[in-house]
């Protein structure tokens, strides 16, 4: 799938950030969030206060990586929080403005496509959305994902979230896809699924563990076919929504296989 632009990004880090604050605004701040059972509302909002100020670090100090950064303390005071998000929303994008996409940056991914500012434009407005929904979910007035966003999230959660390969690690493939299939945009996205192994650098070991990696249409039918707009999936997908208007057909084993998968916590 073709990633949007940069620009589109930003504005949606911008529009989904200020739809989430909104939200939080009007939401008591020990209303729990449905999504993220451990935090209420004010967590919430501490934690992409959190994540905004620390993308800002990167981008500011790029390429360095950040092991000088320090997280911030947390105010007691409901306000004070609020007007630290502002703050950190604020410096966030103005810094991003101000960046080449192409730049060199640090990123958590083991891509070297990655080690790039134009990861933090992508990854951050996922984030922004994700949360917004969040909000929404804690408040009680969800809104749908943004048709163009979500499609593009659909492939960003199963080939960054679910998909990311450590280079301690390796994906062994079977020869099972599944495609999963955005219905309102016509467009879909090709996981293969198989196994992953490998040892972490503090000696935890990871013996075939359920794994799916997206792929190019291989030019064959689908073992596994997961149907759904792009809202709709992309919130499924992140376990924001239930599997209301999710269609999955296919081969039992293969349904099995990828559930393994998709069943994982990400974040």
């Amino acid at each position: 799938m073709t990633r949007l632009d940069d620009a589109t990004y930003l504005e949606h880090i911008r529009r989904e950030s200020a739809r989430f604050a909104q939200v939080l605004a009007a939401c008591p701040p020990d209303a729990r969030v449905p999504s993220c059972p451990e935090w209420d509302a004010t967590d919430l909002w501490w934690h992409l206060a959190g994540v905004q100020d620390f993308w800002h670090h990167v981008v500011s100090t790029r390429p360095t990586v950040p092991e000088d950064y320090e997280d911030p303390q947390r105010p007691e005071e409901r306000d004070a929080v609020r007007a630290f998000f502002d703050d950190a929303h604020r410096r966030f994008v103005t810094a991003l403005a101000a960046a080449d996409p192409a730049d060199h940056a640090w990123s958590w991914s083991s891509r070297d496509a990655d080690q790039c500012v134009g990861f933090t434009f992508r990854r951050q407005a996922h984030e922004a959305l994700i949360h917004r929904l969040d909000a929404e979910l804690a408040a009680g007035t969800p809104t749908p994902l943004p048709t163009e966003l979500a499609a593009d999230g659909v492939h960003e959660a199963l080939d960054t979230m679910y998909g990311e390969l450590p280079d301690w690690g390796r994906f062994d493939p079977e020869p099972l896809f599944v495609e999963y299939r955005i219905t309102d945009v016509d467009r879909s996205v090709w996981g293969q699924l198989g196994t992953f192994t490998g040892t972490e650098p503090d000696g935890t070991e990871h013996v075939a563990i359920p794994d799916q990696h997206v792929v190019d249409d291989p030019g064959r039918p689908a073992d596994l076919v997961v149907s759904g707009t792009a809202d709709r999936l992309d919130g499924w997908l992140w376990h924001r929504y239930d599997d209301t208007g999710i269609t999955v057909e296919g081969d039992p084993h293969a349904r099995e296989r990828a559930f393994a998968v998709l069943e994982q916590p990400i974040d």
